[in-house]
């Protein structure tokens, strides 16, 4: 059992299966999704026998690592879980709200060309709970509120379906964080039936796809899921989403230089996205020394939004946090994970 990935009705009934009065499940959910209690000793209100009790199914994520920029306050974090597996949290802030991007699974198999985050493949799922203690243990280590979520760390969201919809329902609950919907923003590389899936959810998050290609056969280059799922498919499951939510889909757009920043692969996605009502993500790629893979240029950059505004797309340029700390996704874990074996 692991109370924190429990539901309140959930827990109710967990705790009235102990023998123990129904109010104390609202007591201990307080504990876990309000005051964001790191052990059950800090549950005060509560009695020492019960506190003694659910502390074999009271789980929290250990901090192993923690880095901050010195240029935008960015604070990276690397996380170790109780099996020994080892993810990775980023902090950003920024004026209209602290964010935090946290992982999904130990690693990924989706296997995507520029991503670090695949190297060392996938170890296994995250837990709801361990999705969650992310987001309290860097509220609470940082002292200030987070008023957005990205699931977008290392792993595929979609590939770990149940905890995701979980987390969601858990973070977004009114008796607990009580964060938005509409400031969580899940990232997937396509995994088109989950897509489907997702829309019958009805949530109200913000869905962002990985598109970064424009035409199948370079996008089979940079993501192996484009072998399994065209980019027809995926646009009509992204499609199917919109009609289903009435939310507006995000591109995501990493811009590799040589590889797609040209106004050949400007031109095929606006042809792509014309009458999509969608928003476009440019993200110049982050290298990573074991891919010869360089970001596009600024100029490069700049173009290739200029071409894309002019056609009626929207689209900016995500800024680049944490630089001086390896903040993108995957180079932190990997590097404690190597430094430790």
């Amino acid at each position: 059992m692991d109370i924190k990935s429990l539901t309140l009705p959930e827990l109710t009934k967990y705790i009235e299966d102990k023998g123990y009065p129904k109010f104390r499940a609202k007591q201990i959910y307080e504990w876990c999704h309000v005051k964001l209690a790191r052990d059950t000793d800090e549950m005060t209100n509560l009695p020492k026998n019960i506190r003694q009790d659910i502390a074999e199914d009271f789980a929290t994520v250990k901090v192993s690592d923690k880095l901050e920029s010195k240029i935008d306050g960015t604070k990276k974090y690397v996380f170790c879980l109780d099996d020994g597996n080892v993810i990775e949290s980023v902090f950003m802030p920024y004026k209209h709200g602290n964010s935090v991007c946290i992982s999904s699974q130990a690693g990924c198999r989706m296997g995507c060309a520029f991503c670090a985050s695949t190297l060392l493949g996938l170890s296994r799922n995250l837990k709801a709970s361990e999705m969650l203690d992310q987001v309290y243990y860097i509220e609470r280590d940082t002292g200030e509120r987070v008023s957005n979520v990205v699931v977008m760390g290392t792993g595929e969201p979609l590939d770990n379906y149940d905890n995701l919809c979980r987390f969601i329902r858990i973070i977004s609950d009114k008796n607990g964080l009580n964060i938005s919907q509409r400031n969580i923003t899940v990232s997937s590389c396509g995994l088109v039936p989950e897509i489907r899936r997702l829309a019958g959810e009805h949530f109200s998050i913000t869905f962002a796809l990985s598109l970064h290609a424009a035409v199948d056969e370079k996008r089979k280059e940079l993501m192996p899921i484009a072998k399994k799922y065209s980019i027809a498919e995926v646009l009509d499951a992204c499609r199917y989403y919109f009609e289903q939510t009435g939310r507006r889909i995000t591109f995501e757009y990493s811009l590799v230089s040589g590889e797609n920043d040209s106004k050949e692969d400007a031109v095929n996605l606006i042809k792509l996205l014309k009458d999509f009502p969608c928003h476009v993500n440019l993200i110049p790629v982050n290298q990573i020394k074991e891919r010869n893979f360089k970001r596009s240029d600024r100029n490069s950059v700049a173009r290739f939004q200029e071409l894309l505004e002019k056609n009626g797309i929207n689209a900016t340029v995500r800024r680049s946090m944490g630089k001086d700390i390896d903040a993108a996704c995957g180079q932190l874990r990997k590097a404690y994970i190597e430094s430790v074996s």
